[in-house]
C-alpha cells in the first residue's frame, strides 16, 4: 500500500511528493515498526518492498547473505534509520526514580522527545543492583524502540552476580557515554553532627559499627565506594543495600540512615537545599558546581577517587544504521543548551 492506496506506483504522502509511506500489512521481521513509516526517497522504498517480497531468497544455505542481499539490507537499514523514530521509544532505567541513572535519563529523554517529535518514555525497573532491568532490556526487540540507560554498576555486576541472565558485552550494543560524576560523601546533618571529613573519621573510629551507610544495592558503585572508604580509613560502617539510589536517598533525607557515598548527580539538589550535608567529593579536584566542597585528595585521601559513569545501550541486533542515527541524536542532545 502506498499512502493508504494499493498501487504499483510510488505516490506522494501527506502532500510531500516523492515521500512514499509503508503501511500494513508488512511482517514485523522485515522491519515494520507498528505504524506507517515514511521514507523520503523512491530508491529506498523500492529496495524495502523488494526485500519484503523476495527477502528469503537472499540467504543461502550457509546462513550468509549474498552481495545483492547485502546491498538490499543496507538500503533497507538506511531507510529504517531515516524513519526512526516512528513511534514512542522506551528507555529502560534499571533503578527506581530519584537515583543517579534516573536523574540523568530524565533531562536526556526530555530533550530527545522535543527534538525528534516522539515521546521517549522512561521505564523504571529497579532491583538486584540494576541487573533486573538490564535483563529486561536485553530481551527487548532490537528495533531501536527500546534503549537501556545503564551505569558503571553494570560493568561491576558480573563479579557480584555470577548467574546473570544477560551479558552486558554481548547482549547490548553501546551507543554512547551520557555523563561521569564523582561520588560524594553525604551525611544526615542531625544523625551525624559533624562539619567536615575529619570530624566524620573521628566519630567513626570512636563508634565502630554503630553508624551505617545506604547504597543503591549490592555491587553498585555506592556499595564499593563505601567498602573502599572503610578499607582506606580503617573504619567500620554497616552497609544497608536498597533497590536503588532514589529510595536510599529518601531514607537518608528522612533520617532513617546515617550516610551515603552517592553520585553527585543525584545528591546535588538535596545538598543545595540543605536536606543532607556533603563532606567531600571522592576526586582529585573539586566539582565545578560545588567550589566550596573539598576533594578527598585535599584531605589526606589522595587515593580515594571514585566516579560513576552513565551510558546508553541498545539490544544486540539493533540495525547499525539505527544505532548510528541514535548516536548522532545523542550527541546533539548532550550538546544542547538544555543539558550543557
Amino acid at each position: 500500500y502506498v499512502c493508504g492506496e494499493e498501487s504499483a506506483l510510488i505516490e506522494s504522502c501527506e502532500g510531500k511528493r516523492g515521500t512514499p509511506r509503508l503501511k500494513p500489512p508488512f511482517p514485523a521481521q522485515a522491519g515494520y515498526l507498528g505504524q506507517p513509516t515514511c521514507i523520503d526517497n523512491v530508491e529506498s522504498f523500492a529496495a524495502v518492498t523488494r526485500l519484503l517480497d523476495e527477502g528469503p531468497q537472499w540467504f543461502n544455505g550457509l546462513g550468509t547473505v549474498d552481495s545483492a542481499g547485502t546491498r538490499l539490507l543496507s538500503v533497507a537499514g538506511a531507510a529504517l534509520a531515516q524513519a526512526w523514530p516512528g513511534k514512542p521509544v522506551t528507555v529502560v532505567v534499571p533503578f527506581p526514580a530519584g537515583g543517579g541513572t534516573d536523574a540523568f535519563a530524565r533531562p536526556l529523554t526530555a530533550v530527545l522527545s522535543k527534538s525528534l517529535g516522539k515521546q521517549f518514555i522512561i521505564d523504571n525497573k529497579g532491583g538486584a543492583g540494576g541487573t533486573l532491568g538490564a535483563g529486561v532490556a536485553a530481551r527487548a526487540a532490537p528495533d531501536g524502540y527500546t534503549l537501556f540507560m545503564g551505569a558503571v554498576h553494570h560493568a561491576i555486576a558480573p563479579s557480584m552476580y555470577p548467574k546473570l541472565d544477560y551479558n552486558i558485552e554481548t547482549d547490548f550494543v553501546p551507543i554512547g557515554m551520557v555523563s561521569s560524576v564523582p561520588q560524594v560523601i553525604v551525611v544526615h546533618p542531625q544523625r551525624v553532627p559533624v562539619s567536615d571529613l575529619k570530624g566524620l573519621l573521628e566519630l567513626l573510629r570512636k563508634n565502630p559499627g554503630k553508624l551505617n551507610y545506604a547504597s543503591a544495592g549490592n555491587g553498585t558503585s555506592h556499595h564499593l565506594a563505601g567498602e573502599l572508604f572503610k578499607l582506606q580509613t580503617n573504619t567500620f560502617i554497616t552497609h544497608i543495600p536498597y533497590r536503588g539510589a532514589g529510595p536510599a536517598l529518601q531514607d537518608l533525607i528522612a533520617g532513617q540512615v546515617d550516610m551515603m557515598f552517592d553520585g553527585l548527580g543525584s545528591s546535588a539538589a538535596h545538598i543545595k537545599a540543605g536536606r543532607i550535608k556533603a563532606l567531600a567529593v571522592a576526586s582529585d579536584k573539586r566539582a565545578p558546581g560545588f567550589p566550596d566542597l573539598p576533594a578527598t585528595a585535599e584531605l589526606g585521601l589522595a587515593s580515594y577517587q571514585v566516579a560513576t559513569w552513565y551510558g546508553l545501550w541498545a539490544p544486540k541486533g539493533t540495525p547499525k544504521e539505527v544505532v548510528d542515527r541514535i548516536q548522532a541524536e545523542l550527541r546533539k542532545a548532550l550538546n544542547s543548551e538544555e543539558i550543557v
